[in-house]
């Protein structure tokens, strides 16, 4: 595939959201956040960010939806950008997990009582609570800071509905995080770390914003748009490692065999990839699977990368 043909990245990106775009009735949107469900499921919008900045999009890349667990990744950089590697991983593992991304079952089980992974939500609730600052709005700027500087966006914000409705419908997410300090894996005001996680949950943006973040992992960090280093390479090779293993809720190891590129997922509809030193890929399809995916994201992302070649496997 010749990348600098920009009219047939184009019309590949068409014909694939074409090809995907029924798939989605194979699928539900979320129900269990209530303005989640409010979405259209036949939704399906895709943008491509090549590593010299050029973004390319198709379908409804203009609607807006909140990252929800994509931005995991996020938060991961931001904890390890602030305490290293050492610090994180004394609080959070590092193997995927054959269970739901809410469940409590290994966390319970377990010696120590710690979450196996940072994209798991027990593991992200730990990060969240990683985050320093000495207000709920500064630790949030930590995370908004980098967004805005990898989307280029300085206008990114937090969806208030979406967060209030995340917010009164927790209960899971309370119970995993109380469990956590009595584990005494977290530490400080349990309320204050979970509102940190619902908040960066309902950050909202399109698939080219998506798609730009992205093209920033794929580029170890690099923002060729600002010609800065945001964070450090090792940190994105960790991040990126995650996406493979755990990124793609309990189907990690299925994705990673069909499609084959690092990615995180979120229960919007939203999916990140980013293929190492060639581009970032931004989906939004609000139907997911049994497992949280986007049903016709996923689908979308296996054709793209079966005719552009690009699995790093």
């Amino acid at each position: 595939m010749n990348f600098s043909d920009h009219t047939s990245i184009r019309q590949t990106l068409e014909n694939v959201l074409e090809q995907s775009k029924s798939v989605a009735e194979k699928g539900e949107v979320a129900s269990y956040i209530p303005e989640l469900a409010r979405r259209e499921k036949d939704l399906l919008g895709v943008s491509v960010c090549l590593q010299d900045g050029t973004l390319l999009s198709a379908g409804d890349a203009h609607l807006p939806f909140t990252l929800q667990s994509i931005s995991k990744i996020f938060s991961l950089m931001v904890a390890l950008c602030e305490h290293g590697g050492d610090y994180v991983f004394r609080r959070v593992g590092k193997e995927p997990t054959g269970d739901p991304f809410n469940s409590i079952i290994k966390l319970e089980t377990i010696k120590p009582h710690k979450p196996l992974n940072p994209m798991i939500n027990a593991g992200a609730i730990a990060v969240a609570g990683m985050i320093p600052g000495a207000t709920i709005e500064a630790r949030l700027e930590k995370i908004m800071r980098l967004l805005r500087k990898m989307t280029g966006n300085a206008d990114l914000r937090v969806n208030e509905k979406v967060y209030q409705s995340e917010k009164q419908t927790a209960d899971r997410n309370r119970a995993l995080a109380y469990f956590l300090k009595d584990s005494g894996i977290l530490e400080g005001d349990v309320e204050e770390t979970l509102d940190l996680y619902f908040r960066h949950c309902s950050i909202e943006v399109t698939t080219a914003e998506v798609a730009r973040m992205a093209a920033v992992l794929a580029a170890d960090g690099y923002d060729i748009r600002s010609g800065e280093q945001l964070f450090p390479r090792e940190v994105a090779r960790i991040c990126k490692t995650f996406m493979v293993t755990c990124g793609m809720y309990n189907a990690s190891g299925e994705f990673a065999i069909d499609v084959g590129i690092p990615a995180k997922s979120g229960v919007a509809g939203g999916i990140m990839a980013a293929v190492p030193q060639r581009m970032g890929i931004g989906v939004f399809g609000p139907a997911l699977d049994d497992k949280g995916n986007s049903v016709a994201g996923v689908h979308l992302l296996q054709k793209l990368s079966q005719q552009w070649e690009l699995s790093i496997f």
